[in-house]
C-alpha cells in the first residue's frame, strides 16, 4: 500500500531499522475505557474537588459546573474522535497535532504533553501516600512514613507498565469497580430517601448556578480538571482491537459517563447534606464530611471506612493509568529518534510482553527525582507535592487540547474530503478550542487560590514559565532537525498503525 510521504507505519521499517511497535489487539473497548476513566479518578476527583468547589467556588452549583464542563468536553470530543478514525498513533495529541498544523508545533505539544504525564505520576504518589498515611494511622492507629507508601507505589506502577496493558487493565478494573460502587451506593441511597433531609433541591443542577458563588472561575476550573487523563483513549489505539471504531467510542463513553457520574453523585451529595449544610460541612476542619455525612446516614459507617479505603485506591488507579501515560508518549518520541539515542532505549517494547518496559522504567525514575527533589525541599505530599505537580500538568494538558482542536480543523481542510461535516471538523473543533483556551485562562487566574498553601511557592510561579520554556524547546528543537537531519525530521509524529496509515 502506498504512504503518504513521511509517514513510518509502526510495522513497517524506518531505514534499515525496525520500528518496534505495541502488542497489538492486546485491549478491547472496556478496557480501554478503564484506562481512561482511571486517569479522572472519580473518588479522588469527587472527595477532593468537591468539597473545595462548594466551600469556595460556585458554592451549591458545583454539580452544575460538571454539568458545563461535559457539554464542552464532549464538543471537543466530537472533533477529536473525528480525526481519531483515520490517525492511530500511540502519540495521540503528539501525532494528531503534527498532522494538522505541521511538524513543528506537533513536536511542541508532544513535549508538552509528555511533560503533563510525566509530572502527574509524582502528583498522584503525593495524594496517594497521602490518603494510605492518613487512613492507616486513623483506622488502625499504625504510622507508616509517607515515602514507603511513595516506593510502593513506583513498584506498582512500574511491574504494571513492564507486563504490558492487559495487566494494568485487570488491576484498574477491580480498582475502579470497588471506588464507583461506593460513590454510587451513597448517591442512590440518598436518592431513594428522598434527595436527603429537605428533599430534592434542583439548584445544584441549574446551569445558572455554575456561573454563582464566591469564585466561578474557580469552581468551574475544578470541574474541568476533574476530567484531565480523558483524552488518553487515543493512545492506545496501536494496542486495540479496532481502533477506528473503539477509541471514538470509548473517548465519548470517557466524558458522558464520567460527566453523568460527577454530576449525579455530588448532586446528591449536596442534598443528602442538606445545601446550607453541605457548605458548612464542606468549609469545616474537615471537608470530606460533606461526602461522610451521607455515607453514614444511608448507608452505613462501614461504608465510611470503606470509602477511606477506596480513596487510597483510587489514586492508585489514577497514578497507575498517568504511568501508562507518559511511558507511552516517551515511547512514543523515542521510536521516532528525535534524539537518535532515544531509539534503541525508550523506543524499544518488551519482546515477549509487547510494552514499553525501557520508557516505563525512566518514567519511574523521573517519578522518584521529582518526589525525592519535593521531599528534599520540605514540600507536604499533599499541599505541596500534588497541588503544586498536578496545577503544573494540568495547564499544559490543557494548552495541548486547545491547539489539538485546531490541528483538527486544519486537517480536515485539507484532508479525507469525504469524512469533511460542519459540525463534526468545523464548528466542534473551532468551539472545543476556544472553551480550552478559555479554561486555560480560568487556571492562570485562578491558580493562587487552587493551590492554597502553597500559593507564595516557587513552583507555582514559575508554572506559566516551564509551560512556555517545554513548548519553547520543541519548537527550536524541531527547527533544528529541520534544518541539520530532515530525514528526522520528516518522521516527527508521522508513526502510525500500518492498518490505519495515510493514503
Amino acid at each position: 500500500m502506498a504512504v503518504e510521504e513521511g509517514v513510518a507505519p509502526v510495522a513497517g521499517t524506518d531505514g534499515d531499522e525496525a520500528v518496534h511497535r505495541l502488542k497489538p489487539n492486546a485491549v478491547g473497548l472496556l478496557g480501554v475505557v478503564f484506562m481512561a476513566v482511571a486517569t479522572a479518578a472519580p473518588i479522588t476527583a469527587m472527595t477532593g474537588n468537591v468539597p473545595f468547589m462548594v466551600s469556595s467556588g460556585n458554592g451549591i452549583g458545583a454539580p452544575a459546573s460538571y454539568l458545563v464542563a461535559m457539554v464542552v468536553l464532549a464538543i471537543f470530543s466530537v472533533g477529536f474522535t473525528s480525526m481519531a478514525k483515520h490517525i492511530t498513533s500511540t502519540g495521540a495529541f503528539y501525532g494528531f497535532i503534527s498532522y494538522g498544523l505541521g511538524r513543528t508545533v506537533g513536536l511542541a505539544s508532544g513535549l508538552l504533553a509528555t511533560f503533563a504525564y510525566v509530572v502527574f505520576e509524582p502528583a498522584l504518589i503525593g495524594i496517594f501516600s497521602t490518603f494510605a498515611t492518613t487512613t492507616l494511622r486513623d483506622q488502625t492507629g499504625t504510622h507508616v512514613p509517607w515515602w514507603a507508601f511513595a516506593v510502593l507505589m513506583l513498584a506498582i506502577n512500574a511491574t504494571g507498565t513492564w507486563f504490558g496493558v492487559s495487566v494494568a487493565e485487570k488491576l484498574l478494573v477491580v480498582l475502579l469497580a470497588t471506588e464507583v460502587t461506593v460513590l454510587a451506593a451513597m448517591a442512590v441511597s440518598v436518592a431513594l430517601h428522598g434527595g436527603g433531609p429537605h428533599g430534592f433541591t434542583f439548584a445544584p443542577v441549574d446551569p445558572v448556578n455554575a456561573f454563582k458563588g464566591t469564585s466561578a472561575g474557580l469552581g468551574l476550573f475544578f470541574a474541568f480538571w476533574s476530567w484531565v487523563g480523558f483524552e488518553s483513549t487515543a493512545m492506545y489505539g496501536e494496542e486495540s482491537r479496532d481502533p477506528k471504531k473503539i477509541i471514538p467510542k470509548a473517548t465519548m463513553i470517557s466524558v458522558l459517563g464520567v460527566g453523568v457520574f460527577y454530576v449525579f453523585v455530588s448532586w446528591m451529595a449536596i442534598s443528602g447534606n442538606g445545601e446550607a449544610e453541605a457548605v458548612r460541612a464542606a468549609s469545616s476542619a474537615n471537608p470530606l464530611t460533606m461526602f461522610f455525612n451521607p455515607t453514614e446516614r444511608y448507608v452505613g459507617h462501614w461504608a465510611v471506612d470503606v470509602m477511606q479505603w477506596l480513596m487510597i485506591t483510587g489514586s492508585l488507579a489514577c497514578g497507575m493509568a498517568f504511568h501508562n501515560c507518559a511511558a507511552r508518549y516517551l515511547y512514543a518520541l523515542g521510536r521516532e529518534g528525535v534524539l537518535p539515542s532515544l531509539k534503541n532505549t525508550v523506543g524499544r517494547t518488551h519482546a515477549r510482553h509487547g510494552s514499553p518496559h525501557i520508557a516505563g522504567l525512566v518514567q519511574t525514575a523521573v517519578t522518584a527525582v521529582l518526589l525525592g527533589a519535593f521531599w528534599a525541599a520540605g514540600k507536604d505530599p499533599y499541599t505541596g507535592t500534588y497541588v503544586l505537580l498536578a496545577i503544573l500538568g494540568t495547564m499544559a494538558i490543557l494548552v495541548v487540547q486547545a491547539v489539538c482542536s485546531f490541528a483538527v480543523l486544519a486537517y480536515f481542510r485539507s484532508h479525507h474530503p469525504e469524512s469533511r461535516h460542519w459540525f463534526r471538523t468545523f464548528a466542534a473543533p473551532l468551539i472545543g478550542g476556544i472553551a480550552m483556551l478559555g479554561v486555560v485562562v480560568l487556571l492562570v487566574s485562578n491558580m493562587g487560590a487552587a493551590a492554597g498553601p502553597e500559593s507564595g511557592s516557587l513552583v507555582l510561579k514559575a508554572t506559566p514559565w516551564l509551560v512556555a520554556a517545554v513548548a519553547a524547546t520543541g519548537v527550536g528543537y524541531a527547527q533544528y532537525l529541520k534544518r541539520r537531519a530532515p530525514q528526522r525530521y520528516a518522521l516527527l509524529g508521522r508513526t502510525v498503525l500500518e492498518e490505519t496509515k495515510e493514503r
